[in-house]
């Protein structure tokens, strides 16, 4: 056999051994897997993920009332700013009498006119049995669960405590509970009126007054304040509040800047309060700024302010007060509701739409009961579909009221 080619022959066995044996180490390494890809291919780091907000919290409350607030229609938006008496919806019966009962043609009227809420007075209710059927109706009517409000004080604006059917407890007045000097007792007064407020389906009580009784000669607030120290009464407003709080209901401390000071009354026509801002700030406003983190709503007044502003407007209808001193100075971040809009300081100077356009652009978040609110609805609505008011600015509000009905679980998103 020739000798070179037994040579070669013997090379290539020898190759092919190493080949093997060198594979055979390989697989046996420690940590290896032999149906592992290749390592040296590239392998996808994992990407870090934002975990979800969690239910209740605010950032929670927050993505879901954006989520929504995208969901809505105009008209649905401009809704949910308008707070309105039962009756007011009756305008396709053409009735004008008090509502006990949700009725189909108030169902009709939320199909062209979406509000956001339904404010109750005396006249409104009845019964326990009449006025739970009558919540319960109205909010499975609602396209979008609504605010049910009520002023429900204490003492003499009780609108269910002075009805001889209701069951609940009652108060001589707030100035009373004021009196024994002990916040415990207004946190009580608190607790117990919201807790049957919202066994009756109401959800908003324009309550506590955070006026300060400081004039003898006042007809509209009285011993409706806790009284005439501010510390006392911030004491007991805060109280009120939390005890508010705690029975589920949303609050709305009233009536801003402080009515307190005056002998006339909004209600019947035109009121001033001649103090400067300074003098305000070191009495009537004192209860108020100690309650701004603390309550829900800020409810301004119809009082105007000859030596503090420079717009003659009346404290709801002032940019000077509500967008300037309330959220500018102030820092207040939560919801404006003006004072109803049908008392005479309003409609004896200004037209529906004058009145709710000229409060939304002042900084308020909703306009309760203004007088024919259909006029208002619609006059606000074109006056965002113009341009004259930016729909940015109609986004502020309403994802601040949609963001307070989802905290309360008015809005369910769980």
């Amino acid at each position: 056999m020739n000798t070179s080619f037994l040579t070669k022959i013997i090379a290539l066995f020898l190759a092919v051994i190493g080949v093997l044996v060198a594979a055979l180490q390989s697989t046996n390494q420690p940590g290896t897997d032999p149906s592992a890809p290749d390592q040296s291919e590239s392998i996808p780091t994992q990407t870090e993920t934002t975990p979800a907000p969690q239910p209740g919290s605010p950032e929670w409350v927050d993505q879901n009332a954006r989520q929504l607030l995208d969901s809505l229609s105009l008209r649905e938006k401009v809704g949910q700013l308008f707070l309105v008496a039962p009756e007011a919806l009756q305008i396709q019966s053409g009735a004008s009498y008090s509502s006990t009962v949700w009725n189909d043609a108030m169902t009709q009227t939320l199909q062209d006119y979406p509000v956001g809420g339904i404010i109750l007075f005396g006249a409104n209710v009845s019964t326990p049995a009449q006025l739970q059927y009558f919540t319960t109706s109205m909010r499975l009517a609602f396209p979008t669960a609504p605010f049910i409000a009520i002023d429900e004080e204490g003492g003499r604006v009780a609108r269910i405590g002075r009805n001889s059917n209701f069951d609940v407890p009652r108060y001589d007045s707030m100035e009373a509970v004021g009196n024994t000097g002990d916040p415990q007792n207004a946190y009580e007064a608190g607790l117990a009126i919201g807790t049957y407020l919202q066994e009756y389906g109401l959800n908003v009580d324009f309550a506590p007054v955070a006026d300060m009784n400081t004039n003898p000669n006042n007809v509209v607030i009285g011993d409706r304040a806790f009284g005439n120290d501010p510390q006392l009464v911030s004491d007991m407003v805060n109280a009120a509040i939390d005890g508010f709080h705690k029975a589920g209901i949303i609050t709305s401390i009233k009536h801003f800047p402080g009515h307190g000071d005056t002998t006339g009354d909004t209600h019947d026509g035109y009121v001033a309060v001649t103090k400067s801002w300074e003098e305000l700030k070191n009495c009537e406003l004192i209860p108020f700024i100690a309650a701004l983190d603390n309550t829900d709503m800020v409810m301004a007044a119809h009082i105007t302010l000859p030596n503090i502003t420079t717009d003659g407007l009346p404290a709801s209808l002032s940019h000077e007060i509500l967008t300037e001193k309330l959220r500018g100075e102030l820092g207040y971040q939560g919801v404006i509701v003006t004072d109803s809009l049908s008392m005479g300081a309003i409609i004896q100077n200004y037209s529906p739409p004058e009145s709710v356009k000229t409060a939304f652009l002042a900084g308020a978040d909703i306009l309760l009961m203004p007088q024919n609110f259909t006029e208002g609805f619609d006059g606000l609505v074109a006056a965002i579909e113009t341009g004259e008011i930016s729909e940015e600015r109609l986004n502020e509000s309403v994802l601040r009221i949609l963001k307070l009905k989802i905290q309360y679980g008015i809005i369910d998103c769980t």
